[in-house]
């Protein structure tokens, strides 16, 4: 589980694809938090700064992942920016066979 976590290649499972949204989910509840706590003072500013810089690999993470249970559908990464496809294919099976994404992650 979490082989190649920042790559758009290959086949995952609908529970590295939960843990992955779950980790993320508290990943920017805690960011958002510090810097809503920090806006009223002299450090707001840097902590912004190093919230939009972190913003960059929690994106490619959370991108990478979906395009990867895409793939386990059977689907192209970019069917992700459906609306409500990342909440179908946390319940979705994958396919149980080989397909052109690669072999059946289970």
């Amino acid at each position: 589980m979490f082989r190649n976590p920042f790559s758009f290649s290959g086949r995952i499972r609908r529970t590295e694809y939960g843990l992955s949204m779950i980790i993320c989910f508290v990943i920017n509840l805690f960011m958002q938090g510090i810097v809503g706590v920090a806006a009223e003072s002299d450090a707001a500013s840097a902590l912004l700064i190093l919230y939009l810089i972190m913003l960059v690999p929690y994106c490619w993470f959370i991108w990478a992942q979906g395009a990867k249970r895409c793939h386990d559908r059977g689907n192209s990464g970019w069917y992700q920016i459906i609306p409500f496809y990342g909440f179908w294919m946390l319940f979705a099976e994958g396919e149980t066979t080989a397909n052109e994404y690669g072999n059946s992650p289970k």
